[in-house]
């Protein structure tokens, strides 16, 4: 059964185009996903989907009886209600039916009245109580209850005001009002947004068992994968569908570009046939009607139009020098904010090369350590030993060390004086900043903008030791894509904080789990945190007292570990030779570009000139040698 159908819909903000011509059918219990770049107007759609908004051309319909509930991004809940009044909203018709039974059995136990009217009431009641009944109304406290719950809503907060809440709270509750509502359609635009890992995976259990129709927006990679059938990416060019979660969908658009680029070779190379034909016998007397005949062919031809490449980030970490083998050593330390501690009794280690997600419920401390371990804060106890030669780098999330007044140009050059301003422009283009963007006031940036320009000057510090606390906020899809490259590509050690799951499987080698008395670690990346957990909670449910997390090393672990480092050795040494090969021929172009100049009347007559493209040339074919065994040893070893 279809329960909303969109049908050419088209929108335009002013001279902007949003999107056009779109068409979109959900069928009943369908689990979708829609994705695409910021800006895409994938937020815009659901608005239309919804009701919210009027397409510029185009028609949306609704299935006759509809019940749909929608999430806002960043819809967060206004009420003067506490949260437990509020929640009873969502039943107020079963309220009232309740209300209605108990005037019912008041005024059954009270009337003399005849037999025959009496029958009647005792057959509205029954009626009424199989309907009250079929609808939940024995369960619906209990469904506030486990949904409230779930979203991390502790039973002394029920009271609380709603419009005293932050602003993640009102939006969790608003999800919380949808989820209770159990209409037919679900839309929910970044429903992850301001969920911890255990509200996620409440979420995901919460939305696969659900039995209506989800169709959701996320840049949650893992939530994606766990829940959507099928995805739909939305780009300039339209709304494309797959069949799949998010990782089949990343399958079969590789796939489908690959054969599209093949298909425009293919026409090209025919293009490039045809036109030479023509060429070589538009003038000739015996072939010139065959030529013409084959020019009216071209001229018909349905061009296909290249693959379109997106405008991708180009990222990459480097480092100044190696650091020691012990990177970071905590000694019984003690975190938090004006005396008042968060996370006591902290003691870990992280070695040169390690990759370490920080993971706990919000509030415990996760970006507070990063910012004591960055020293931007004292600790309250105990101590911080950093490595010998250890350089370290600090992303903030909220990107406090951005001056907003600054344009972005010289945010960057102030930075990296030494840098001329070529070399900044060079790379600000490589983060999507070309032409007059340069010149726009940090303050004016968009979130993902200011994430951008954070990541390059983390990039140019080229530290050993990088703290990246939720590095993946506000990137697209193709932008964490591309910092999972950069850091897999990376040579030095990486302590992150982040929520996103997918993420830390990419990155990860390991998993630190921070609480208010300690830190246990977890050798591996989510899924296997995440299993081991699960396994410890089963087995103190039990009643067993459960194995304590990683801390010695098992030969299992030690093996996973190992063979994760040699992949990602691999990938470097890959990426080595690429970057090689480039410069290589670089040189060789130079070269010979160097070798031409000195035949010039106007280099070899001027002793200076010449003179300073012999040096040049000197100096090409040292680096053209000393980078050609650097080839060499790498592709033999």
């Amino acid at each position: 059964m279809v329960l909303l159908q969109a049908i050419q819909i088209s929108k335009s903000f002013g001279s902007h185009r949003v999107f056009t011509d779109l068409n979109l059918t959900v069928q009943e219990g369908e689990k979708s996903g829609i994705v695409g770049v910021n800006g895409a107007g994938k937020s815009t759609l659901l608005k239309i989907l919804t009701g919210g908004m009027t397409p510029d051309t185009g028609e949306v319909t609704w299935a006759r009886g509809l019940t749909l509930s929608y999430l806002a991004q960043d819809g967060g809940l206004e009420s003067g209600r506490g949260i437990w009044d509020e929640m009873l909203t969502v039943f107020t018709p079963l309220i009232d039916m309740e209300k209605k039974l108990r005037a019912m059995e008041q005024h059954m136990s009270e009337t003399s009245a005849d037999e025959r009217a009496s029958q009647q009431l005792l057959e509205n009641y029954d009626n009424l109580y199989a309907l009250f009944k079929s609808r939940g109304g024995f369960e619906y406290e209990t469904s506030i209850r486990m949904v409230l719950s779930g979203l991390k809503f502790a039973e002394s907060d029920l009271t609380t005001p709603v419009n005293t809440l932050s602003g993640g709270q009102k939006t969790r509750l608003a999800l919380a009002r949808c989820l209770l509502g159990e209409p037919d359609l679900l839309i929910l635009d970044e429903p992850t947004n301001y969920l911890d890992m255990d509200n996620l995976a409440w979420l995901e259990q919460y939305l696969k068992s659900y039995r209506g129709t989800v169709l959701v927006v996320s840049h949650d990679r893992y939530f994606l994968d766990a829940l959507a059938k099928i995805i739909y990416e939305l780009t300039p060019a339209g709304l494309t569908r797959y069949t799949g979660n998010y990782s089949s969908y990343i399958q079969q658009k590789a796939a489908m570009l690959e054969q599209q680029q093949k298909e425009y070779n293919r026409q090209q190379a025919e293009i490039a046939r045809q036109e030479e034909f023509v060429r070589r016998n538009i003038a000739a007397k015996d072939t010139t009607k065959r030529a013409q005949s084959r020019l009216k062919a071209l001229e018909k031809m349905e061009r296909l139009e290249r693959p379109g490449k997106e405008r991708r980030v180009a990222l990459s970490f480097n480092v100044t020098r190696p650091s020691g083998v012990e990177a970071l050593q905590s000694d019984n330390l003690g975190i938090g904010y004006g005396g008042l501690p968060l996370a006591q009794g902290l003691e870990f280690q992280v070695n040169r090369g390690e990759r370490v997600a920080l993971v706990g419920p919000n509030g415990i401390g996760k970006s507070t350590l990063l910012k004591t371990i960055a020293g931007q804060l004292p600790p309250l106890t105990g101590r911080i030993r950093l490595g010998s030669h250890v350089q370290l780098g600090y992303y903030d999330q909220e990107q406090q060390g951005l001056n907003g007044d600054k344009q972005v140009l010289y945010e960057l050059w102030d930075r990296y004086p030494k840098l001329d301003e070529v070399d900044i422009r060079t790379v600000l283009g490589r983060f999507l900043f070309s032409g007059d963007e340069v010149k726009k006031r940090v303050a004016d940036l968009s979130g993902g903008e200011k994430s951008r320009l954070a990541l390059a000057a983390l990039m140019l510090q080229k530290a050993n030791f990088l703290l990246l606390d939720e590095p993946t906020n506000h990137l697209d899809l193709p932008g964490k894509e591309v910092l999972e490259e950069a850091l897999d590509g990376y040579p030095g050690t990486i302590l992150f904080v982040s929520h996103d799951r997918y993420f830390i499987n990419k990155v990860a080698t390991r998993v630190l789990e921070l609480s208010t008395d300690g830190v246990s670690s977890y050798l591996g990346n989510y899924d296997y945190y995440f299993a081991k957990k699960a396994e410890r909670e089963q087995q103190e449910d039990r009643g067993g007292t459960g194995a304590e997390p990683v801390r010695a090393e098992s030969a299992e672990k030690k093996n996973y570990l190992q063979k994760k480092e040699e992949e990602r050795q691999k990938r470097m040494r890959r990426r080595r030779v690429e970057e090689l090969e480039q410069a290589i021929a670089n040189l060789e172009d130079t070269i010979s570009r160097l070798e031409e100049e000195l035949f010039l009347p106007e280099v070899y007559q001027d002793y200076l000139a010449c003179q300073k493209r012999q040096g040049e040339l000197e100096e090409a074919r040292t680096q053209l040698n000393e980078h050609m065994e650097k080839w060499l040893a790498l592709v033999e070893s």
